[in-house]
């Protein structure tokens, strides 16, 4: 008989380390069912943005594999609008609700795949049900977004509330559709995964295309006009809405998960090995953003939400759960993000987790251009590096800039990755043409400046 392998989420992780599973180990062998709260599977969630403002047109773009494509392709199960409410590791099944139908179903594994993800934090004043009050966690919330903003009356006044990555991306993708546009945010910059002085060339660049921003605001309630949402309440009084998006970031959806007796972690994800196994419990794989990771700078265990992260670990699992063998390294949390003109990126420690994990530093900020100054095009740069002393070895770095910045983080990556420090740096071998970098690129000079730095 085949033995059984029940995937609990069916977007980057689970569907991930389904399809591995499957190369490696035939339906005779292995039968995989997938359960799914929502109406799809593999889609891109970073890309929501984008199908938001039009620069993505039809909503199926997003979505990399439907259930077709896995039953035909891949001889997997896929149960979409199906929750799972329940694990029971003695018995070794699940319980799943179907969301449409409403029956209950009891279903038997021999090995568990936990890929639920995260879910968005939501604090208590936006736990009701007015209308026109959004996250934008999945292509379900999406496109609840999209027909509210294609709907009558036309909304004109958006409210995005939280500054991180999808708030930013938010407030530009309302922008775009032609909508004033309010970003609250209660730290004191936008974009706090990148340190101060660079958050401000992030909040400049927005104001720059007519986005307000309002930082170090606490939001205290929502108010409603005939069901619909009219205003968010903050201490300095009401800010008129007719949408408001939920960028406030989000927790690993780690419920079910502690309900059913798998550890926790420091940073409250699941704790997890190397090769993506969920420690003293056999035959549970855990992987995506309800799990916790190695930092392979500070060391620490840390819940970093990425779809990068994601496609990876549960790659992972699904080759050992398919009986290779493979393991995940841990992360340096590299991230890119647009706004506007303005490119974003940032790998490694800031500033405060430098200090936080009890490293001796220095921190430098240089400025340049992504072209040879001479060239058509040529755009300022800035580029932030932070480096441990007196070792030289790189923590950190973040880059902000037009044409040409954010991908530039990925040789900072490789860097840190490596263990190599600013001196080292200083020689690499990068590309060079009027075109595409100035004679020293960007980075090479931020390394020297670092070095400067260190010996100063």
């Amino acid at each position: 008989m085949a033995e059984r392998l029940i995937v609990i989420g069916g977007d980057a992780a689970g569907m991930a380390a389904a399809s591995q599973a499957r190369r490696r180990r035939a339906r005779a062998d292995l039968e995989i069912v997938a359960f799914e709260r929502g109406h799809f599977t593999s889609y891109s969630a970073c890309g929501i943005p984008y199908w938001i403002s039009g620069v993505v047109p039809e909503r199926d773009q997003l979505v990399a594999r439907d259930p077709t494509t896995f039953r035909e392709s891949f001889d997997i199960e896929v149960r979409l609008r199906h929750e799972v409410t329940g694990i029971d590791l003695d018995r070794r099944e699940v319980v799943a609700r179907d969301l449409d139908g409403g029956r209950e179903v009891r279903e038997g594994f021999d090995t568990l795949m936990y890929a639920a993800g995260a879910v968005p934090i939501k604090p208590d004043w936006a736990r009701g049900t007015i209308a026109g009050v959004f996250g934008v966690q999945t292509l379900d919330d999406g496109a609840a977004l999209r027909a509210w903003l294609d709907g009558e009356p036309r909304p004109r006044r958006a409210v995005v509330v939280g500054g991180g990555y999808i708030g930013v991306e938010m407030a530009e993708s309302l922008i775009q559709r032609g909508l004033s546009v309010t970003l609250l945010e209660q730290a004191d910059q936008p974009v706090s995964t990148v340190d101060p002085e660079m958050g401000e060339l992030v909040a400049e660049a927005m104001r720059g295309v007519g986005i307000q921003i309002r930082t170090g605001l606490p939001v205290t309630g929502l108010a409603e006009r005939d069901g619909r949402i009219a205003a968010v309440q903050t201490a300095e009084g009401p800010v008129p809405a007719d949408v408001v998006v939920l960028g406030l970031g989000v927790r690993p959806n780690v419920g079910l998960a502690e309900s059913a007796g798998l550890p926790l972690g420091p940073s409250g994800a699941i704790r997890v090995d190397r090769r993506m196994r969920v420690p003293g419990v056999p035959g549970v794989w855990a992987a995506g953003d309800c799990v916790e990771s190695l930092h392979r700078v500070s060391g620490l265990p840390v819940h970093v939400p990425l779809g990068t992260h994601a496609n990876k670990q549960g790659r992972v699992a699904g080759i050992n759960i398919g009986g290779g063998y493979a393991t995940f390294p841990g992360v340096i949390g590299t991230a890119v993000t647009k706004v506007c003109e303005l490119e974003v990126g940032r790998t490694g420690l800031r500033e405060r987790d430098a200090a936080a994990a009890g490293f001796e530093f220095v921190s430098v900020v240089a400025e340049s251009t992504s072209r040879a100054g001479y060239f058509p095009g040529a755009r300022t740069m800035h580029v932030k590096l932070i480096a441990e002393r007196p070792s030289g070895r790189l923590l950190g770095a973040q880059i902000v800039g037009r044409s040409e910045a954010a991908k530039r983080i990925d040789a900072l990556a490789v860097a840190l990755w490596n263990g190599m420090t600013v001196d080292e740096m200083t020689a690499l071998d990068l590309g060079y043409a009027p075109p595409y970098a100035p004679v020293w690129d960007p980075v090479l000079i931020a390394a020297r400046k670092a070095v400067d730095a260190l010996a100063g």
